[in-house]
């Protein structure tokens, strides 16, 4: 399993939201650069990076930081949060970034997936926000009428390699991650499942590792000293 340590961006600092509310936010570190060599001396290969101005408003807004952070970091970078048209997927992947995540996107706009998927294969990856079993939008503002099945069922139909789920309720919460959900959609479809969301132990890490998952992302419980990154690697391993 692949672990995933993310850098929320805001302002061009590295911030974390309390279950995805802008008004409660916490700034980490100023310097995000800082962050990526962090994790880069960890051991990490994969960092998972996220705009949420892009998020909330639709226009990406730290994209020079990020092509910095590739730079820097040297190893695999995902981005979400923001990436509506095919522009601003044509602009992260020629910064260097090796997968995008469509979020609102990929619930709103299937055409604008489908055309991503054509042109950029698995270098498109579809990011789900849960909240109480059903599919929220906007940066978490809306949650809309998909139930989860529904929308993994059908991004599988749609050819989508990479599907990165976050159970809302349990984002930033420190409260341990959603183990149910994910083994039951690790074992009902077969895409590369990025489990998001409450990892908040080793014990989280150790779990999902033994489910198979594709990959999981580890945020606050980094920042608060929880988790142990280097030692989260080896027992994902």
């Amino acid at each position: 399993m692949n672990v995933f340590p993310a850098i929320d961006l805001y302002g061009g600092k590295a911030v974390r939201l309390y279950k995805g509310d802008y008004n409660q936010m916490t700034v980490y570190n100023e310097y995000p650069l800082q962050v990526a060599d962090a994790f880069k001396n960890a051991g990490a290969t994969h960092i998972h990076l996220v705009d949420l101005e892009g998020a909330k408003t639709g226009v990406p807004a730290n994209t020079s930081v990020i092509r910095d952070i590739c730079v820097i970091f040297n190893g695999f970078v995902e981005v979400g949060g923001g990436i509506r048209n095919m522009d601003t997927v044509k602009e992260y992947i020629d910064t260097g970034v090796d997968r995008v995540i469509l979020g609102t996107a990929a619930v709103t706009d299937t055409e604008f997936l489908k055309a991503a998927i054509a042109q950029y294969g698995s270098k498109v990856a579809v990011g789900v926000d849960l909240k109480d079993g059903y599919v929220a939008i906007k940066g978490w503002t809306e949650v809309s009428e998909k139930s989860a099945d529904q929308f993994f069922g059908e991004m599988s139909e749609l050819g989508v390699d990479c599907i990165i789920c976050t159970d809302i309720s349990k984002d930033g919460a420190m409260q341990g991650t959603n183990r149910m959900l994910y083994k039951q959609l690790s074992e009902s479809f077969k895409v590369k499942l990025v489990a998001s969301g409450g990892v908040s132990s080793i014990e989280d890490v150790k779990a999902l590792a033994e489910m198979n998952v594709y990959g999981a992302i580890i945020g606050k419980a980094y920042y608060t000293g929880a988790i142990d990154l280097k030692e989260a690697i080896e027992v994902a391993k």
